[in-house]
């Protein structure tokens, strides 16, 4: 069996010491297989005050034949999908929005990256018939993938946890939100 690489171990431990705010549960999950020799991942999810659900996926790929399309050699993937309320999902403006939570998250964490790709992608559903469940759903979906510039991965999971909050709804830490009496 061939060792673990120290940099993909750092990269995991570094991972693992995020701590998310209370309202997000994080778990660790079985990896993809067969994208990297090694690879690592962790699911979140997170309700917001109003409800709205918000869930995502954070994967590190590790290949230390450094990939000439990463760019390096540690790959950070995130998957997010997020619940609407039908007057959000109608701004023209969302794909934007929800590109910037993710490049705002990780710029505001400090973390350090290359090559950042991906898609947002708006859904509107109507149910028919008997079909149980609300007439009308609207769903926020981001991919994204870059290249860590170092094995600290700490920023790129705090980073996860800031945009699940955004999309859920929930005030930055430490803002209170206020409500009518």
């Amino acid at each position: 069996m061939t060792p673990i690489p120290e940099v993909f171990r750092h990269a995991v431990s570094t991972l693992k010491s995020v701590r998310p705010r209370s309202e997000l549960t994080f778990e660790e999950v079985r990896p993809p297989q067969r994208l990297a020799p090694w690879a690592y991942a962790l699911s979140a999810e997170v309700t917001g005050p109003t409800n709205e659900f918000a869930s995502g996926r954070l994967v590190v790929l590790h290949d230390p034949d450094n990939v000439d399309v990463w760019n390096g050699e540690l790959r950070v993937v995130v998957y997010l999908q997020a619940e609407l309320d039908s007057e959000f999902a109608s701004d023209p403006l969302l794909p934007q929005v929800g590109w910037s939570w993710l490049t705002d998250a990780l710029e505001g964490c400090g973390a350090r990256w290359t090559t950042l790709g991906g898609t947002v992608t708006v859904t509107s559903s109507a149910r028919f018939g008997e079909i149980e469940g609300p007439a009308h759903t609207h769903d926020l979906e981001l991919r994204a993938s870059w290249t860590a510039s170092d094995s600290e991965l700490a920023a790129h999971g705090e980073a996860l946890c800031e945009v699940l909050a955004s999309a859920a709804g929930l005030p930055p830490i430490g803002v209170v939100e206020l409500r009518p009496r």
